[in-house]
């Protein structure tokens, strides 16, 4: 394959007494001419190639027809009102709705459709203020990080005049009154730089209904430390505000609150008091009864604990542990009408239990089936928990559990949208490199012959606390339909089985995670499900990472991967952006310790030339501003300088689009390019 030609410059960086060349450094000017010319020129010879592949425009169907149900999200619940998202199928984005109560018809507040002809300006997030007169929403260009926010009437469907902007990694909270809103912003980035600018000092402030942004008060900030994340919540009866600061991308922070006084007439400038000044460990508010609030924790508890603090008295003497940690890991929790509702995983699979408020068994919250959690939401005022389950064959469905009459309903219930009897998903386990047993999910035909001939993709991410449940995608069932397996993998680095197993899969540790990776893939080799020349690879951010790790370090064991906005560049990623607050997970090359690790897996410096790689698809985005594209095009261009065989090494770079956003009928082109892809390069076969 010909591929257009990428200049190579001069650029060398030192570190330490170690001499690194990074050729390629000039594709990081994301503004520049060059670089959009050579983006244009690879997304003609990557289109050019996708048009020839079989599968392609059939796949194109059948993921619209599977996309194609009305589907909705969790609610939120204010003065009595259910503020929802749904889509009827194959709308752009998501419509908010409100709904006076469960069972009265919905009202439309707010059609993101309407923001953007292309449905590149995306609805982000919002918060309805507590009268339920009022919401805060948040919109975002291309779905990028920085958002805007603007206050709209719920009942007249209006926006006021307010405008605040720089928004990024923040809450909304309201105050008890409905007349403003705690939010954390940036200062203006540099002209120019808006997607690429290193963030730094974040501030939370607190703005009144009609003034300008320019009047907002400065509550907290962390000057000393500019690099830190600042965020306030308030609590569901008014008269606190919980303010959590982090060091970085985990979950370990300080706690510090303000006492507002009265709800309805709250002083947001009283004194903030600290509850905990260290940053060894996790201090989440779930909710309060009156001056006692409640917190998942891990101090002195990898799995997680429910821990209560009188805040009248916040000292560590008078802590009270209310549930203590169990052998499975507390994914999430909530307060609901009197109780504690815990979310806990058992071998990646979902349990919800009950307790009450000192830490007495209530029972355990039946679950459709086997699955996972997404969601969890209660308020101590009602007796309802709602919560969000799926499978790999089930798509999300919200749930309401009645605590009193214990009975469970669905809400809005989604018509599956495929014939799930014909496939099944097995729950296995593979061994590690060092010994450890690594859960994963493997969802196929029934009937699976272990012939080594079935085209099976591998999905992973394995890091930053997060766990991967088994989930619905609703491009998966076309896989599976053209006799392809799906295989998605708990790679130490998430929290599948609590902290311990985090810490297990960053740093100096993160070669753990490749190594499980390979692992799964080798056994799956073995047991006869596929074979090396019929087995891909593919996830997004650090999952993208995972990708390309694994495919240089066992090139030999994949014939696809397929990295999405990955984060390939281990030397340079802290430089953009909020890339400083992975250092907690990854280290830092300005570290010599860090370098010394990071440098051994770094995507982008692990490309060896004479290597026959995997046919690989890199995707990302123009308006990525949390993985910046030029880890993408920079690693394009290794490879394709590297690569020895014929298989292609291609980017497909989706223009107006972010890390994780993109309107409904982007997404759906862009994962039938890529099942195109692995399909023609795997040996499946045509779809019926």
């Amino acid at each position: 394959m010909r591929y257009p030609e990428t200049r190579r410059g001069d650029v060398v960086d030192r570190y330490g007494s170690t001499s690194i060349a990074d050729p390629y450094r000039w594709l990081e000017d994301l503004d520049s001419p060059e670089v959009a010319a050579w983006v244009a020129a690879q997304n003609a010879v990557t289109f050019a190639h996708l048009e020839t592949l079989p599968h392609r425009e059939r796949l194109q169907q059948r993921l619209t027809e599977l996309w194609d149900y009305p589907r909705t999200t969790l609610p939120v619940v204010e003065n009595g009102r259910l503020f929802y998202a749904k889509n009827s199928g194959l709308q752009r984005q998501s419509p908010l709705y409100v709904r006076t109560g469960v069972f009265d018809p919905p009202s439309l507040v707010i059609d993101p459709n309407l923001f953007s002809p292309d449905g590149s300006i995306s609805l982000a997030q919002y918060a309805p203020s507590p009268d339920a007169r009022l919401i805060v929403y948040a919109i975002a260009e291309g779905g990028a990080d920085w958002e805007t926010l603007r206050i709209r009437n719920v009942l007249t469907g209006e926006d006021l005049g307010d405008v605040i902007s720089w928004v990024r990694f923040s809450e909304l909270a309201w105050t008890h009154d409905s007349k403003g809103f705690f939010y954390s912003r940036y200062p203006q980035p540099p002209a120019g730089k808006v997607l690429e600018a290193a963030l730094s000092n974040q501030a939370i402030y607190y703005h009144r209904l009609g003034s300008p942004q320019s009047a907002d008060v400065l509550i907290y900030q962390r000057q000393d430390h500019p690099s830190w994340i600042v965020n306030a919540t308030v609590s569901e009866d008014g008269r606190y505000v919980f303010i959590r600061t982090y060091r970085g991308a985990d979950h370990n922070n300080q706690l510090h609150f303000i006492n507002l006084g009265s709800p309805g007439h709250p002083n947001v400038t009283a004194p903030i008091k600290p509850i905990v000044e260290t940053i060894d460990a996790e201090y989440t508010p779930i909710g309060n009864y009156q001056t006692r609030v409640y917190l998942r924790s891990d101090k002195d508890a990898p799995n997680r604990r429910i821990i209560a603090i009188d805040l009248e008295d916040p000292h560590p003497n008078n802590w009270k542990v209310v549930i203590a940690e169990q052998p499975h890991a507390i994914e999430n929790a909530a307060l609901a009408g009197g109780r504690i509702v815990v979310h806990s995983l058992v071998d990646v699979q979902s349990r919800i239990q009950v307790f009450s408020l000192e830490g007495g068994e209530g029972g355990v919250v039946p679950l459709p089936g086997v699955g996972g959690v997404t969601d969890l939401y209660g308020r101590a005022d009602q007796f309802d928990v709602w919560f969000t389950f799926s499978s790999p064959l089930a798509p999300p469905t919200v749930y309401r559990y009645d605590l009193e009459g214990r009975t469970r309903m669905s809400f809005e219930a989604p018509q599956p949208p495929i014939d799930a009897s014909q496939f099944e998903t097995r729950a296995m386990f593979a061994i590690s490199k060092d010994g450890t047993r690594v859960p994963f999910f493997m969802t196929s035909r029934k009937g699976l012959r272990p012939d080594g001939q079935n085209p099976t993709m591998l999905y992973g991410y394995g890091g930053f606390s997060i766990s991967v449940l088994p989930f619905y995608r609703s491009d998966v069932p076309a896989w599976l339909e053209l006799g392809g397996v799906f295989v998605t993998v708990n790679l130490r680095g998430g929290a599948e089985y609590g902290e311990a197993w985090h810490k297990a899969g960053y740093l100096e540790h993160k070669q753990n995670v490749f190594d499980e990776c390979i692992a799964v893939a080798e056994h799956l080799v073995k047991a006869g499900y596929t074979s090396a020349a019929r087995l891909g690879i593919m996830g997004g951010s650090n999952g993208g990472l995972l990708v390309g790790a694994v495919m240089e370090q066992r090139p030999d064991l994949f014939a696809v991967a397929m990295p999405a906005v990955g984060v390939m560049d281990m030397l340079r990623y802290d430089q953009f952006t909020g890339g400083k607050l992975w250092a907690t997970e990854y280290g830092s090359s300005a570290d010599p310790r860090h370098f010394a690790f990071l440098i051994k897996y770094s995507p982008l410096h692990n490309v060896r030339a004479g290597t026959c790689y995997p046919a690989t698809l890199v995707t990302t985005a123009d308006h990525d501003d949390r993985v910046v594209p030029s880890h993408s095009f920079k690693f394009t261009a290794a490879m394709q300088a590297a690569q020895a065989c014929e298989r292609p090494v291609l980017i497909r770079v989706e223009t107006r689009g972010s890390h994780g956003y993109r309107p409904t009928d982007r997404l759906i082109a862009e994962r039938a390019d890529q099942w195109a892809f692995a399909a023609a390069h795997l040996g499946a076969a045509p779809l019926p």
